[in-house]
């Protein structure tokens, strides 16, 4: 039945208590940070991150996602603050996936604030930015050491809320890994980065030795370079037995309990078949980049990043092969990972046709920009929506291996402009950008569309092509790099990857069936309903060939070394 009014009331009136009430909750929302005190009285500078979850299962700095299941985030830059000021956010502060403070649903929230501390560095090029950088947890926001948070507290947040936080604690330092009798670390100052950086910048790896390095000191070994995200050690090698009493876990990516027990007896499995009689005897190397933009630098030159590309080519591969005794020489190196990996795979062997023997990508990254997961950045106008003349489509960004939609290509962007501006977020739409674009004015890298709207900007994209379209670039210079690449490309992809990744595979493969003189000369699988990240075994399932990086191709190195090597080459010293 109607509700009663006061005389006098009208729609208007009605419309104007609504809007002061909307507008008393926006001006009264606000979080108020206390920064704590810091050594020699320095300023803080970084991306104050308010955290509210109503899962209190684990802090909210370890529920933020690219899924339906995350909780809420806000970010606002931080420059100057005195130690032991505080900073009260508000209306600046850019949300995920809730976009405002304002918009916050009154509650019960877990509630935590993250300080991610940012850097000066005077770069060579001239310009001068703030960045986070690595600390030894490979460029993880919620996890790096020397970051100040708060300890989550149950709040109550309502119209006339006032909440108040102190950053108490400090992430700690990380204990680098200890080398044993297989597994050894190195770390180098780049001469290359620091001159770029301004300031000391080093590279590391893990290095697994062959078994019987020490026994066969006459022998020198070919190399493999694995590429993928930041290793914080060598994983998939384990001497010991897998451990009877581990409690099972459950994978919620594969769907399985006990996901934990089978990577413990795929890495023994692994020490047995790396120690057994007549395995080839390898090199295998990570190695660790991890960068102010992102867990590693992509391993090409970047405007932005700095000449990372040589620093690994001719700093640190060289140190690796002269400390344990590597052959060092182009035909006796290969490189093999998945996803980023897949791409850096390909990449190095792209743009240093000469210094590998053989490519093995699975699931790269984007390797056509006319596929840079579901954009066209040469012919789409926006990045986050299917245009037509009476409707917006939005485009999905992940998905399983049914077609189910999990994400959007805004919503992904969407958590990165609350985790950092100026492409500071950490993740993965901004580390391409990083790594692809051109710097901007302002010293950071221009982005490649509007991270608000998703308006692509074609001159961006126009020097991207030119310079990181893996299958452009093979096609304006094929005169050139065909003959050194012919046998050496080979890339494996789901046609169900979760990134739609197999959509720049197929358009490669359209090109490299194209070749001649010479042809490629290599080979392009696919995975019927394969999800992310499928790396060339049609007979087992992804959570269990994610494991068997570091076999799987060893067979096609043989094969390439065997037919493809210079006059006099050791093809023997190493098969004992």
């Amino acid at each position: 039945m109607p509700v009663a009014r006061p005389r006098g009331y009208t729609h208007g009136m009605r419309f104007l208590s609504l809007l002061l009430f909307a507008c008393l909750w926006s001006a009264a929302l606000e979080v108020t940070v206390k920064l704590p005190a810091r050594s020699g009285g320095q300023a803080w500078d970084g991306r104050l991150l308010l955290l509210f979850s109503t899962d209190g299962s684990a802090e909210p700095r370890f529920q933020i996602s690219d899924s339906p299941k995350t909780q809420i985030v806000f970010g606002a830059d931080v420059e100057g603050v005195l130690p032991g000021a505080s900073y009260t956010a508000g209306a600046e502060a850019v949300g995920y996936p809730v976009r405002r403070l304002a918009d916050l649903a009154a509650g019960e929230y877990f509630v935590q604030a993250v300080f991610d501390v940012y850097e000066t560095f005077h770069r060579a090029d001239g310009h001068t930015v703030k960045l986070p950088t690595d600390r030894g947890e490979g460029r993880q926001w919620n996890r790096a050491p020397g970051n100040v948070y708060s300890k989550p507290v149950k709040l109550k947040v309502t119209p006339g809320a006032s909440l108040a936080l102190s950053l108490t604690e400090t992430i700690a330092p990380i204990t680098p890994p200890a080398d044993t009798k297989y597994v050894k670390h190195i770390r180098i100052q780049s001469e290359r980065l620091s001159r770029f950086w301004g300031k000391p910048v080093y590279l590391g790896a893990h290095v697994l030795l062959p078994h019987g390095f020490e026994e066969h000191k006459e022998a020198r070994f070919p190399l493999m370079l694995f590429h993928g995200h930041f290793p914080a050690d060598l994983d998939g090698f384990r001497p010991e037995a897998p451990d009877a009493n581990l409690k099972p876990d459950y994978s919620e990516r594969f769907k399985i309990s006990g996901y934990n027990r089978i990577v413990q007896q795929e890495a023994h499995d692994f020490f047995r078949k790396w120690t057994s009689p007549g395995f080839p005897r390898f090199l295998v190397v990570e190695i660790q980049h991890a960068n102010p933009f992102y867990d590693d630098s992509y391993a090409v030159n970047s405007a932005n990043l700095g000449p990372y590309g040589d620093a690994i080519q001719y700093e640190l591969l060289p140190e690796i092969e002269k400390r344990f005794r590597g052959i060092g020489q182009g035909w006796a190196r290969f490189t093999y990972g998945g996803s980023t990996g897949g791409w850096e795979a390909l990449a190095a062997q792209i743009f240093y046709p000469q210094e590998f023997n053989g490519a093995f990508g699975a699931c790269p990254d984007p390797i056509d920009f006319r596929a840079y997961t579901t954009v066209n950045l040469y012919s789409d106008r926006n990045a986050y929506y299917t245009e037509g003349p009476h409707q917006r489509i939005p485009r999905p960004g992940k998905r399983d291996y049914l077609g189910h939609v999990s994400a959007t290509v805004e919503s992904m962007n969407q958590m990165e402009l609350a985790l950092g501006s100026r492409t500071r977020s950490g993740q993965q739409f901004d580390i391409w950008e990083a790594v692809y674009s051109p710097v901007g004015a302002d010293g950071y890298p221009q982005r490649i569309w509007d991270k608000v709207s998703g308006e692509i900007h074609p001159e961006v994209a126009a020097y991207w092509r030119e310079n990181y379209d893996l299958r452009h670039i093979l096609e304006r210079d094929w005169a050139k790099l065909g003959p050194q690449l012919a046998g050496k490309l080979h890339i494996y992809c789901g046609d169900m990857d979760n990134f739609y990744l197999n959509n720049a595979v197929y358009l490669m493969e359209d090109f490299l069936k194209s070749t001649k003189n010479p042809a490629y000369g290599g080979e392009v699988k696919y995975g019927d309903r394969f999800e992310h990240c499928w790396n060339g075994d049609p007979n087992l399932p992804n959570h269990i060939t994610r494991l068997r990086y570091n076999t799987m191709y060893v067979d096609k190195m043989l094969k390439r070394m065997e037919g493809n090597h210079p006059p006099g080459a050791d093809l023997k010293s190493w098969r004992y």
